[in-house]
């Protein structure tokens, strides 16, 4: 079972999504739900051996597969996983048996294809943090981004095809150029896409910046970084629920996992001799991007914003070269995965109910929905950092590491705890309080079953971390540090 777990994590939501289409017609909408879910669950349920069964003791890859694949070149089916990429795995899985769950009533057009479009996703995802070959993960890497076009392009709002074409074509165009460096790895490694292998590959000073550039551009668009950020507010606006559930909770986090899988170990000199661009972007996409969220009027918008100064954090922390701050990032990362999960449920639960996202056809929610407002409301305060939430916990540590190194990056980090505040509980203020504004919000309903289940489960998850971290940060800390030591020892002759 062990040689073969992390295939079937891959290759499990993949078959259930093809299995999923196979239903067919819309007339048989129910049963490709209910193999939908099914498909989601499995692939949960093979992926928790993964952490039930990981080594916390060492920093080496573990559930090791490696096949020949294409032999003429050396490119090996090759998978592991170690305490940065296995717990991303896990969040991907569980992510989306809630997109499966959240589209169940929705989605009322093409239910299959909407259903398996996810699933697939789900394994190509899993995919790209799982491979140890350069050209596998590129597969990965750019074959998630065809069910992902679909999901916008097809479910999406009035200006879908428009915000899926952008998407698209940002991402592409990072990647073509990440293609050119792992080629170029290829050769400087005497004919290996091993990535494990270009982690020790002696590199120029020049070759090095050139490769950090490349990959900085392609994994930049993917966190998103300022300033290749503008496809992410339309994509999110545009995409269907489940589409923006994923896109935040996941994708995102494909190219935050990039920086520490390429980036640092295989160009570590110049890794530190740019880490101030590094810096520079990420903070201000921390505070800049915090005063842009404050004017939105589309919730949606918002919470996207809000998403791109998270994520600021995120690059901020690998880039201080201490354990706590890289740590922190990646806590960040997937206490962002819960949260912008459960915002932009709370988004959609509203979008059902009156079609609209702008904060003004609000007002006086709380009178209507109690039980959603208090979900929210817990949702927001996390967004915000409060202590004893899960987004409290990464971005404090990061901020604890930004201290260490520069009291100023701390200053301006921390600001995203004002602004967060500002903008998230303005928001839920406008939204939830005061007196029932609009008539049609006299007519909705408070959280059915399937909402009220969601909602419990993201709830436990927020609260669980931001109470107790230990279980999230002991599985990561060996391999963080290792990959720090790697970094500081990989000095130019």
């Amino acid at each position: 079972m062990h040689e073969y777990i992390l295939s079937l994590v891959v290759w499990v939501p993949i078959l259930a999504g093809v299995l999923v289409l196979a239903t067919g017609s819309d007339r048989h909408a129910s049963l490709a739900r209910w193999i939908a879910l099914a498909g989601s669950l499995a692939g949960l349920a093979v992926a928790i051996p993964l952490y039930s069964d990981f080594d916390t003791s060492t920093s080496a890859m573990q559930f090791v597969e490696k096949t020949p694949w294409i032999p003429a070149l050396h490119v090996f089916y090759h998978l592991g996983v170690d305490g940065i990429s296995m717990p991303l795995v896990l969040l991907n899985s569980f992510t989306t048996v809630l997109v499966v769950i959240a589209g169940w009533q929705v989605i009322q057009d093409r239910v299959a294809q909407y259903m398996a479009a996810f699933l697939i996703m789900s394994g190509l995802i899993n995919g790209a943090f799982a491979a140890l070959d350069g050209i596998l993960f590129y597969v990965f890497f750019e074959g998630m981004l065809i069910p992902l076009y679909l999901i916008v392009g097809v479910w999406g709002g009035p200006n879908r095809v428009y915000a899926a074409f952008k998407f698209f074509l940002y991402t592409l165009a990072g990647s073509l150029l990440m293609l050119v460096s792992f080629i170029y790895l290829y050769f400087q490694s005497g004919g290996s896409f091993d990535i494990q292998t270009w982690h020790g590959t002696p590199l120029g000073m020049t070759a090095q910046t050139l490769m950090f550039l490349a990959f900085l551009l392609a994994f930049g668009v993917k966190v998103p970084m300022w300033p290749v950020h503008t496809w992410l507010p339309d994509a999110h606006v545009e995409a269907p629920t489940g589409g923006s559930v994923v896109l935040a909770a996941i994708t995102l986090k494909v190219g935050a996992y990039g920086f520490l899988r390429f980036i640092l170990p295989i160009v570590p000199d110049a890794s530190e001799q740019l880490a101030w661009l590094v810096i520079t972007l990420s903070l201000i996409a921390v505070a800049y991007i915090g005063l842009v969220a404050l004017v939105q009027s589309d919730m949606k918008k918002l919470i996207a914003y809000s998403s791109i100064a998270h994520m600021g954090f995120v690059t901020l922390g690998f880039f201080l070269f201490n354990p706590l701050g890289v740590e922190g990032g990646l806590v960040q990362m997937i206490s962002h995965g819960f949260v912008s999960a459960a915002l932009f449920l709370c988004i959609g639960v509203m979008y059902d109910r009156l079609h609209s996202r702008q904060i003004k056809d609000y007002g006086g929610l709380v009178n209507k929905m109690p039980v959603f407002a208090a979900f929210f409301m817990l949702f927001a305060m996390a967004n915000a950092g409060l202590p004893a939430t899960s987004g409290f916990v990464g971005e404090f540590m990061v901020i604890m590491a930004a201290a260490e190194v520069n009291f100023w990056y701390a200053f301006v980090a921390a600001t995203t705890l004002i602004f967060g505040a500002a903008y998230t509980l303005w928001m839920y203020k406008r939204v939830v309080f005061g007196n029932v504004a609009n008539p049609h919000v006299e007519d909705m309903s408070d959280l059915n079953a399937r909402e009220w289940l969601l909602m419990a489960v993201l709830a436990i998850c927020v609260l669980g971390m931001g109470l107790y971290p230990k279980p999230f940060t002991d599985v990561m800390h060996v391999s963080v540090v290792d990959l720090l030591a790697h970094v500081a020892q990989s000095k130019l002759p």
